[in-house]
C-alpha cells in the first residue's frame, strides 16, 4: 500500500459507480494510501453469509413496495430520525 501527501486526495469522496475497481483510496489515522482492489473472486461466502444476504434482499424489497405505495407509505409509523424506508428494513430483520 503506498501512501501519498497529494493534497488532490485530501477530503476526496470515490463513488463505486464511477471507479473502474482498479485502485482504492484508503484512509488510516488522517493518512491516504492506495491500495490495488481486492480481488474477492475466490471467497466463498458461509450458507450462513449466504442467509443473512438474502434476507437483507427481502427487506430492502419490503421496503421498496412500502414506499411505492404513497397509502401504505403514509400509515407507516417511521422510527424516530429515521427514514420509512429505514424502518421498514430495520422492522422486517427485526421479526
Amino acid at each position: 500500500m503506498a501512501e501519498t501527501n497529494n493534497p488532490l486526495f485530501t477530503g476526496i469522496k470515490v463513488s463505486k459507480q464511477l471507479s473502474d475497481k482498479k485502485f482504492v483510496i484508503r484512509r488510516r489515522k488522517g493518512k491516504y494510501f492506495l491500495s490495488k482492489y481486492p480481488d474477492m473472486s475466490n471467497v466463498k461466502p458461509s450458507p450462513l453469509q449466504v442467509q443473512g444476504k438474502s434476507r437483507f434482499a427481502q427487506a430492502v424489497k419490503y421496503a421498496q413496495e412500502i414506499v411505492k405505495d404513497p397509502v401504505r407509505k403514509a400509515a407507516y409509523k417511521a422510527h424516530p430520525g429515521c427514514s420509512v424506508y429505514h424502518s421498514a428494513i430495520k422492522d422486517y430483520m427485526q421479526k
